[in-house]
């Protein structure tokens, strides 16, 4: 059996049983459609969570720049896993407590305003939309390999089985789909990460492997790792960071933004009590643990593999001839996901880093004339598995685990944003009398419009995967995620300053991204270039997020101090929901 058939009864089984768990889960209320009637168990929706969280910029993209970037980039897993620990605990039991529908409809409430459920719904948009771009970009990557398609045809049709289990099922077939989800991509992820680590230290668990001793060389791997990418003018692997307070605020920008993500938030409103919302964040670490403590191990595998594919002699000795490439390089290079160009004419590969100038003169006497191939970030971990020779079964394993990941979490971006249009624009603002048949309809349409505006912005990204969801956190983290906090424990914040500082937060924020990414992430439309040169203070876009969170309580704080108080009512509101003494169901405003 080809690589092809083999990839296409992987992926192409995984379609069809979540399709069928959407048509035998089907949403047939609002109340299943936002948060699946409110009955989901705790290890359900842990395991379903975990699926909502470990997206393409988890499977796909993040191994890809810790292989590209090593310690350097650890930032990603350090602030994801640190915010999920952080929402568990400080919001979604209180969130949970309040038993409302959406994130937009709970700040409505909280601070007693329509226009602060107005702009927390625009909020809450524009980092959904945000991150699915980056989940539409990673799914297009996956297709356009296994199912040897283009990367915008691709894109289509993960858009297409999106919207059949997405739309039909809504929540409750959502859940369910991510359950399975789950547990395909925890299996594909894990496996061929067993096979690797085995072949290169002898140890079977991948994250002890990073640790142990390179069976060929003798030398521990990361010791083998930094003198290899050190030979080619790259930094050494393990190497610190120099700009410590970008480091610093990039990790807090992902914790406080996973904090406000809604599409995760929504998940702890739909188990039965407050109680649940607290064993569903201890379960869903549980499962996302499995994935985050392998991928730091899968990067380093990964890039050593890459490396000791060109220069299967080592360094010193001459890189492959490009006649002579693997079979995989061929398979991606049509793909456009690898480039290769000739600058020397000696009809070899030279990969290196023709970037650091104090490497220029050693590159000058191999007869190096500049780097001539790149390999796009995101396509490492996908491409592992034939980097190391491993069997055609695993390819179309990991193949049906990446698009999962990259489905599961576009789904429930997608709920989020149906939800926040249908039920928190068009039903609390627009239409308040409009019947729960129509609410549904509505739903369905905007989650419809969301995934033909997120396939198209998906086949032109600002950036790789994680890049992009790096965006989306930082967005949350300036503009949600302080309104919340706010709301939960603070009695003194009034509607006036929390619609302010929700809005100061997210124009800053966006303002800053948008001058080294490209207004509205429209290309040639940046004002300066993305480089370290020209960051302010040396904090790059994907850092500002905590910035503007600041900005959002100062703000905040600073006019609720001037204006009136909130009412009596909010007040106490406000003081019962920090003791979650239990909760009842879900309900429609």
């Amino acid at each position: 059996m080809s690589q092809f058939a083999i990839n296409l009864l992987f992926v192409g089984g995984s379609f069809l049983l979540y399709i069928g768990i959407a048509i035998w889960a089907k949403a047939g209320s609002t109340s299943d459609f936002y948060v699946a009637g409110g009955g989901v168990h705790p290890v359900t929706n842990g395991m379903a969570i975990g699926a909502d969280w470990m997206s393409a910029a988890s499977f796909i993209s993040m191994a890809g720049l810790i292989a590209a970037g090593g310690y350097a980039n650890s930032t990603f897993l350090m602030g994801w896993t640190g915010g999920y620990v952080l929402l568990a605990m400080l919001l979604a039991p209180y969130l949970r407590k309040f038993g409302k529908f959406t994130v937009p409809e709970f700040i409505g409430d909280r601070y007693y305003s329509p226009n602060a459920r107005l702009v927390a719904v625009i909020c809450l948009i524009v980092a959904s939309v945000t991150y699915v771009i980056g989940q539409m970009a990673g799914a297009g990557v996956a297709f356009s390999r296994f199912l040897e398609v283009e990367a915008t045809n691709g894109l289509i049709i993960a858009a297409v089985v999106v919207f059949i289990y997405a739309v039909l099922g809504g929540m409750k077939g959502i859940t369910y789909t991510q359950v399975a989800q789950y547990c395909v991509l925890i299996v594909a992820y894990t496996i061929p990460a067993v096979f690797i680590s085995l072949q290169l230290t002898g140890n079977p668990i991948p994250g002890l492997g990073m640790f142990s001793t390179h069976a060929e060389s003798g030398m521990p791997l990361l010791a083998k790792l930094n003198q290899v990418v050190t030979d080619l003018g790259f930094r050494e692997y393990t190497a610190d960071v120099d700009n410590k307070l970008n480091m610093v605020l990039f990790t807090l920008s992902l914790m406080i933004g996973t904090a406000g993500l809604p599409h995760v938030i929504i998940r702890f409103f739909t188990v039965p009590k407050v109680a649940d919302a607290r064993w569903s964040g201890g379960w869903a670490l549980v499962f996302i643990a499995l994935l985050y403590l392998t991928a730091p191990a899968v990067a380093s595998m990964a890039r050593l593999n890459l490396m000791t594919t060109i220069y299967p002699e080592g360094t010193a000795a001459q890189p492959i001839e490009y006649d002579q490439r693997p079979g995989w390089i061929a398979t991606w290079e049509e793909t456009g996901l690898i480039t290769y160009e000739d600058k020397n004419n000696d009809g070899r590969i030279q990969l290196y880093n023709d970037k650091n100038a104090d490497f220029a003169a050693t590159a000058s006497e191999r007869g190096w004339e500049g780097n001539e191939m790149v390999v796009n970030n995101d396509i490492l971990v996908l491409a592992n598995p034939e980097i190391a020779n491993l069997p055609g079964w695993v390819i179309g394993l990991i193949a049906a685990g990446g698009l999962a990941a990259a489905l599961s979490t576009a789904a429930g971006l997608l709920l989020a944003i149906s939800s926040a249009v249908s039920h928190d624009l068009i039903k609390g603002r627009l239409n308040p009398n409009i019947s729960e048949k129509g609410e549904l309809m509505a739903a369905r349409i905007s989650m419809a419009v969301a995934i033909v505006i997120a396939t198209w912005l998906g086949a032109n990204p600002p950036g790789f995967a994680a890049q992009v969801v790096a965006l989306a956190f930082g967005i949350a983290a300036a503009s949600l995620f302080p309104a919340l906090m706010m709301g939960i424990f603070s009695k003194r914040v009034n509607n006036v300053g929390a619609t302010l500082g929700m809005l100061s937060g997210l124009i800053f924020t966006l303002v800053y991204i948008f001058i080294y990414k490209g207004w509205f992430f429209i290309p040639g439309t940046n004002n300066l270039a993305d480089t370290p040169e020209n960051w302010v203070l040396g904090i790059s876009p994907l850092s500002i997020g905590a910035v503007g969170a600041v900005v959002n309580f100062a703000v905040a704080f600073a006019v609720s101090k001037v204006t009136a108080e909130p009412p009596v009512e909010i007040q106490e509101l406000v003081e019962s929901v920090r003791y979650p003494r239990g909760a009842g169901s879900a309900q429609d405003h």
